[in-house]
């Protein structure tokens, strides 16, 4: 008797490893490769001086971005507080480089440290509050945390400044756009993978289950709010990392930057790029940074016309109009973000030609 032989027809997964795969097949790892090559081997020698700093600009903030998306996507903890912390971070290195001659490979993890504790202490609200009321505490961080780096003129040198020193990794002098080139995208690509593979862990499973439902996750048997404060301490310290690379990269930091439109800026690039997705918080980082490039682009364009006439001083309002714009535009049209576009796009190329 014919022995039939029974072929599966979807894709099942029969052990724990192929779960925790970050890539299912072997064409998404030969173009993950490819794609590293090219980036390190080319992009640093064709893009011009300006491409290059907005390409290194895109590294800086999607390390943010990721953090806050495993805070917001993942936890379902929103945090008004994201461009305060940034700046938290930015502030740890540039002391620590100049008062105790840290080196870049120390001040970098230690201002992530610095930036996680200060963010653990934001989030203990976290165990009484949620939703808008959270919100609003965050917000009350961002506020305090700006009033610090203004008026703690012993440290931070007030609205003076911090200029940091030229910075070295293990003897190798890291100057212009392409040095930091090298440095910002292999952190990046570090973070990244961190962050991917945190989600597939006990803590990253806690973390959804919180957002989805905190009561039924605590019926679980998840301690609610020290996950809840992890969650803090992580996207803190990524914000924090990114801004140790920021103060680094601009050479000279002052606390302007670190303000209310930053914070709103990253909840943008979450929302836009899609909650609750790695690539997602990448995407809205690319997108919110070239949309930044293009209005100032734009602005000083129309005002050198004198397009604006008197009215040119009343033009800075227009990026926070275009930003909100665009989440509304996004919220309506396409909930999930450039990531679900993505998602979209990739498997109607890998059915092509066929419409299903």
């Amino acid at each position: 008797m014919k022995k039939l032989r029974f072929h599966p027809c979807g894709n099942f997964r029969e052990r724990y490893e192929q779960e925790l795969t970050v890539f299912e097949t072997d064409f998404g790892r030969l173009w993950t490769t490819l794609g590293i090559v090219a980036l390190f081997a080319l992009v640093p020698f064709v893009a011009s001086p300006y491409t290059l700093y907005v390409i290194n600009t895109i590294g800086i903030v999607a390390i943010a971005a990721v953090g806050l998306n495993i805070l917001i996507g993942y936890t379902g903890q929103i945090s008004l507080g994201h461009g305060a912390f940034f700046g938290v971070g930015a502030y740890g290195a540039a002391v620590l480089a100049t008062r105790w001659d840290w080196p870049l490979a120390a001040a970098v993890p230690a201002a992530g440290l610095i930036t996680a504790l200060v963010g653990m202490v934001f989030g203990l609200p976290s165990s009484r509050l949620k939703g808008l009321y959270l919100t609003i505490a965050t917000l009350a961080g961002q506020f305090i945390i700006e009033y610090v780096l203004v008026h703690w003129d012993t440290v931070t040198m007030g609205t003076m400044g911090i200029t940091l020193p030229p910075p070295s990794l293990w003897g190798w002098e890291i100057r212009g756009d392409v040095g930091f080139f090298y440095l910002i995208f292999p952190v990046f690509i570090l973070m990244l993978w961190m962050a991917v593979n945190l989600m597939r862990t006990k803590y990253g499973r806690a973390f959804v289950a919180i957002r989805d439902n905190d009561r039924a996750a605590e019926g679980m048997g998840i301690a609610i709010f020290p996950y809840k404060l992890l969650s803090f301490a992580i996207s803190s310290f990524y914000a924090g990392v990114a801004g140790a690379l920021f103060a680094y990269y601009t050479v000279s930091i002052t606390t302007e930057p670190f303000n209310l439109a930053l914070s709103v800026e990253y909840i943008a690039m979450v929302i836009i790029g899609g909650m609750g997705n790695m690539a997602g918080a990448v995407f809205g980082a690319v997108f919110i940074t070239v949309l930044n490039e293009i209005l100032r682009w734009g602005t000083d364009m129309m005002m050198n016309m004198g397009i604006f006439g008197s009215m040119g001083l009343n033009m800075a309002p227009l990026r926070e109009f275009v930003f909100g714009l665009a989440i509304v535009i996004f919220i309506i049209f396409e909930p999930r973000g450039l990531a679900e576009v993505w998602r979209i796009w990739r498997s109607s190329f890998r059915l092509w030609p066929f419409s299903y």
